[in-house]
Order: C-alpha cells, then structure tokens, then sequence
C-alpha cells in the first residue's frame, strides 16, 4: 500500500481555530486534486494539560496522511505556509477501532501524536526491532490502547524535509484514557512500576531528547 504523510506546523500568531480551518481547507483541496482512496488529519485543536505526565509540546502541528496510486499532492503540499516535510512510509496497525462515525466528523476521544528519531548508536536493524518487538506489545499490553497506528518513515518525498525516523497515531476512546496516569499506566498499584519500564524501554530505541509529542485530534475526511 502506498502511503505519504505530509506534516504541517501553524504560524506564529495562528490560533487553533484558524489553523484547523487552513488544515482542513487545504485537506479538502489535495482530496479533489488527487482522488486518494482514504485521507485523514490528525491535528492539535486545543491546548495540552499544563500538568502531565506526558511531555506534551505546546506548539500546533497537522499531520496529513493519504493512500492510494493516486498522483502525489507534495507539490501543492509543499507551496502550503509551515510545511515541514513529505514522507513516504510503511504503515502497520496492531490494533485498529471499528469506525462507526461519518467521514468529516472528529473521531470520539482523544489521539497521542508522536514524532520521533532512532536513538543515536543503534543500527536500523536494531531500532526497529525494539519498536516492533518490544515497544508495541509493550503499549499494547499497558495502555488502553483503542486505535494504534504505527509508521516507519521510508524516504522523504521534498529534499527540505525535516526527517524523522518514526510517526505514531495512538487513539484512546476516552480523554481519561489517555490523560488521567491511573488509566494510562494502571491499574493504580503498578502505576509507577509501569512508568518505569515504559520510560527503560522507549529509551532503548528512540532518542528523547528530541521526541515530540502532541495532543491531537483525528478527523478522516475519506475512509
């Protein structure tokens, strides 16, 4: 399956409001250009909790993702203000919801976007399988994971793309799934045992100090 993903960034004074208006304008306008076969938005619409236990950034950003043997909209995408880069990817999803809401609606709960770079010393080999093998039936086991949509970052697809190395949609069917720690790490008693070996685990393999991870919202515009 072909996949691309295409990342966008607000600009300086944007509001949340004015940026999603922009993302889905022009969300709508690459859909009538190309005709993919499914396209989705996964964009931050409001601020992150000032206090949490996940180091969510405060900045707004989109993430565009479209399948199909469609032409590629990088041209159209790239001329957009706060483009930041196009990805050709690998897309694999361990564990998917059953969509019963329409296209153009925001999927119900909340969406834990992750950006993310191989841990500097380890080879490709060695970061993928820890992301495969280890992180995801780790996540998978831990968190009350509803949605988890997994993407290994082939090729950029503009030669000014910032790269990263891994892109990561998780859906959670509440916001308390995701933002209240005795539901994400639970259950309570193990909460702290379960923070400790998701942060010896994602260390392993990603480099931390340049994670991003943002409070999102997914909406998908053609399933």
């Amino acid at each position: 399956m072909h996949k691309e993903v295409h990342i966008l960034n607000s600009l300086p004074s944007e509001e949340y409001n004015s940026f999603r208006d922009r993302i889905l304008s022009l969300s709508e306008s690459v859909l009538n250009q190309i005709g993919a076969e499914s396209l989705k938005v996964c964009l931050t619409l409001k601020p992150p909790p000032r206090v949490s236990v996940i180091p969510f950034k405060r900045k707004k950003v989109a993430v565009l993702s479209f399948t199909g043997k469609a032409s590629s909209p990088v041209t159209r995408m790239s001329d957009s203000e706060g483009y930041k880069g196009g990805y050709l990817v690998e897309e694999a999803v361990p564990v998917s919801y059953s969509k019963t809401w329409k296209d153009g609606a925001a999927t119900p709960g909340e969406c834990l976007l992750t950006l993310f770079h191989s841990r500097p010393g380890i080879d490709r080999e060695t970061f993928i399988r820890r992301w495969h093998d280890g992180h995801t039936p780790l996540s998978l086991k831990l968190h009350p994971l509803w949605n988890y949509n997994r993407n290994v970052v082939k090729s950029v697809l503009t030669k000014d793309s910032l790269w990263y190395d891994g892109i990561v949609e998780e859906q959670f069917q509440k916001s308390s799934d995701l933002l209240n720690p005795f539901v994400f790490f639970g259950p309570p008693h193990k909460v702290p045992i379960h923070m400790y070996q998701v942060w010896i685990d994602t260390k392993s393999f990603i480099d931390m100090s340049r994670i991003e991870t943002y409070l999102a919202t997914e909406i998908i515009l053609k399933s």
